[in-house]
């Protein structure tokens, strides 16, 4: 449908146990966006990334992928709405290599196609280089190169992105950079977590500041040199 969100959330809460870590989170993005989501450590932030495909305990509120409501779905059949997730770990097999970590994951039914192993091999140079190597051999960056183009070979096309730019090489972490920026002119979309505010400032087109597992600030990127005493105050950047 024409105008229909890519991802909109309602009201949603969510908990680990007994633990209550979303307390009503609203957020919408666009087909094609790249929205960042800016907070604290323990704001809610990657929570909100887990709660969307289904890997915290409890969920309330309303969670629509392309306007299919999801929330009372298991993970496996969230991700048939062409939902890719990429955690801050990675999840690279060791015992695998490039290629073959690659290869792993099957092709979603989304009506989308996945990308082709050459395609990923054009847009991530180094992983043709090292694809005989086994997984724990590559670099940090190349492991998240990796953990970014296995959900690529799905048919994904709402990408969920947790701290990718984390502890990697400033080179690294431009070569992350212009992936995001490939991304999105191929019409992907993307949220994505980050403390690395340098890094994700440029890329996105919106902005949404967690705090206490709440939305506490929204905006979008022609607001961000205003916003900025706000974001000083509430990241403490």
């Amino acid at each position: 449908m024409a105008g229909t969100p890519a991802l909109e959330i309602k009201g949603l809460q969510a908990w680990y146990g007994e633990s209550h870590v979303l307390h009503g989170v609203d957020m919408v993005v666009q087909p094609g966006e790249v929205v960042t989501l800016l907070g604290r450590n323990g704001a809610g932030r990657t929570s909100t990334l887990r709660a969307i495909v289904g890997l915290t305990g409890a969920r309330k509120g309303s969670i629509k992928i392309n306007g299919h409501e999801t929330i009372d779905l298991p993970s496996h059949k969230i991700a048939h709405f062409g939902v890719g997730y990429c955690p801050e770990e990675r999840g690279i097999f060791s015992s695998l290599s490039c290629e073959e970590n690659l290869l792993l994951p099957p092709e979603l039914k989304t009506g989308t196609k996945g990308m082709s192993v050459e395609e990923i091999y054009a847009m991530f140079p180094n992983l043709a280089e090292r694809k005989h190597s086994q997984g724990t051999r590559l670099s940090g960056g190349e492991q998240q190169m990796l953990a970014v183009a296995r959900i690529l070979r799905t048919g994904a096309r709402l990408l969920l992105l947790d701290e990718i730019s984390e502890g990697l090489a400033p080179v690294i972490v431009q070569a992350l950079a212009r992936m995001i920026t490939m991304l999105r002119e191929k019409g992907f979309t993307v949220v994505m977590v980050e403390q690395n505010f340098r890094f994700a400032a440029p890329l996105a087109d919106r902005f949404y500041v967690m705090e206490h597992g709440k939305i506490v600030e929204q905006f979008g990127a022609a607001e961000l040199q205003e916003k900025m005493p706000v974001l000083n105050q509430l990241l403490g950047v």
